[in-house]
């Protein structure tokens, strides 16, 4: 029961389209009619300005956090750090898929009729609590990324694939990552749906014709 009560409740907290509900009742629209059609922060930057765009960035980073953390507090973890053993390690497996669940329902909403954002600050907050440092070293790639190229959607995608290697090169380099299976499991399946969720996008990109961030 537990383990159901944290997936469906990461995904209904996942699919609280911040960004939608800020432009609708700033602008009166619907963000899913300009740009790129996403919920996301830089969609909504260039709809309602980037003071909005930065509000959305926060609220939908701070979804996936809340909902590691809840899953931490419902597994009897601490909401900053771990515990030791395979009791804790199996927890670890549910609050991974909790953080994989908050992702899924910042990109499929069942409120918007599964059509949101590309997933990405959402990402960001879940693996701020379970991969602080492997985030922190996607941060910098992100950051080249997009000032070398002004490609905001590319730096999203090079900063979530390198997310699961930075989690292997701590592990194996800095510091052991504690629960490494489910962390670095939840990091591929996040990875994977980031890049899925940003499809057209990288056929923009082949082509040509992605927007720039200027």
């Amino acid at each position: 029961m537990r383990s159901a009560v944290v997936i469906v409740g990461a995904y209904l907290l996942g699919s609280i389209p911040f960004g939608y509900l800020i432009v609708r009742v700033s602008k009166g629209a619907d963000i899913r009619e300009t740009g790129s059609g996403g919920t996301g922060a830089t969609n909504v930057s260039r709809r309602a300005g980037k003071a909005a765009g930065v509000v959305t960035l926060l609220l939908d980073a701070l979804k996936g956090a809340t909902a590691v953390a809840i899953a931490k507090v419902i597994f009897g973890l601490p909401v900053f750090g771990g515990g030791v053993g395979s009791a804790f390690e199996n927890a670890y497996w549910w609050i991974a898929a909790a953080g994989i669940a908050v992702i899924v329902g910042h990109i499929f909403p069942v409120w918007l009729r599964f059509r949101g954002g590309k997933g990405v600050a959402t990402g960001v907050g879940v693996f701020l609590m379970l991969a602080p440092i492997a985030v922190g070293l996607a941060a910098a790639m992100f950051l080249v990324v997009v000032w070398w190229t002004r490609y905001v959607s590319l730096g999203s995608i090079v900063a979530a694939v390198s997310i699961p290697l930075f989690v292997v090169l701590q592990n194996a380099l800095i510091q052991p990552v504690e629960s490494f299976a489910p962390i670095t499991s939840a990091a591929i399946v996040g990875a994977a749906l980031l890049v899925f969720a940003h499809r057209e996008n990288i056929g923009r990109l082949m082509n040509g014709t992605e927007n720039k961030f200027l």
